[in-house]
């Protein structure tokens, strides 16, 4: 019985430290190496070959020269900077549109719940590349989104979307919604309902019964799906691409730039290592909430 447990509990560690410790450790390797005109284009500054004296001279010559130009060079922190303001931003339009969404999934008849999760996760059965080249036909100048306003005579010229935020915006919010609503609906599901019959009874109408039974007690589900989105959305490098054009600056895409059109692995590296840096605050914090949540059922 010991060792079936020890083998449940060793299996997760095993996976993680195949799947992403190696890998990581291979991007660090990378980060602290030498740019050169090669295949690939980079020196290692660690080196088994000589031994442990060899080890030890890559240690003394040590230098962190990509993080130094990370740090040097505006670009990389503005591209970092905006790229958080994308994705928080994001991320708040998708809770205010996955809340109402979620709410009503949870309070609709039985039957129909399951159809409604069905609907929610429909766009997952669809390329997501697909998906977001559907949404340049939509959104630009010749798209159906301009000439149906035209038709209607709301405007009278097309409106400028593609290749700006708001684009980016909608390509985020649509792309990531279910991400939102699915937490949010399970969390609203498990909702007892006595609770806010209790508090009809005691003279508390529906806005205040809502303020303060229904939304703390759905509080771990706006946590989870703001995490689930904003985390993804930070690294994005599709929507940006497609929907943002050349003037939208996300750390995603800047990393694509530094891999495949400067070839410069070494800064590269460097940047996916920050960029994961910044992410492990907000998955510790996710990981302590939940926590302390499970703790708080036990």
């Amino acid at each position: 019985m010991r060792t079936s447990r020890r083998l449940l509990i060793l299996l997760p560690y095993l996976w993680l430290g195949l799947f992403f410790l190696v890998p990581f450790l291979i991007v660090i390797k990378i980060a602290l190496s030498d740019s050169v005109t090669a295949s690939p284009p980079y020196a290692p500054t660690f080196s088994l070959d000589e031994g442990l004296a060899g080890l030890r001279a890559s240690l003394a010559a040590l230098d962190f020269e990509n993080f130094v130009w990370l740090a040097e060079d505006g670009i990389y922190l503005k591209a970092y900077l905006n790229s958080v303001k994308v994705a928080a931003i994001a991320t708040l339009l998708t809770l205010l549109i996955g809340y109402p969404v979620a709410y009503a999934m949870a309070k609709a008849p039985q039957d129909w719940r399951k159809t409604l999760l069905l609907l929610v996760i429909l766009p997952f059965w669809t390329s997501f590349l697909i998906r977001i080249y559907a949404w340049i036909g939509i959104l630009k100048n010749e798209g159906f989104l301009n000439l149906t306003l035209m038709k209607l005579a709301i405007i009278e010229q097309p409106l400028a979307i593609m290749h700006t935020e708001i684009a980016v915006y909608v390509g985020i919010v649509y792309s990531y919604l279910p991400f939102m609503i699915l937490p949010l609906y399970a969390s609203l599901e498990r909702t007892d309902g006595r609770l806010l019959e209790a508090a009809e009874d005691l003279g508390c109408g529906a806005l205040a019964a809502f303020r303060q039974i229904t939304l703390p007690l759905s509080l771990p589900g706006v946590v989870a799906g703001c995490f689930l989105v904003f985390i993804p959305a930070i690294g994005e490098f599709v929507i940006p691409d497609l929907l943002g054009g050349s003037g939208t600056l996300m750390i995603g895409k800047t990393l694509w730039l530094e891999f495949f059109s400067n070839r410069d692995w070494g800064v590269a590296a460097a940047v996916a290592i920050v960029l994961l840096t910044i992410l492990i605050v907000p998955i510790v914090l996710f990981q302590r909430h939940q926590q302390k949540h499970q703790e708080e059922l036990g």
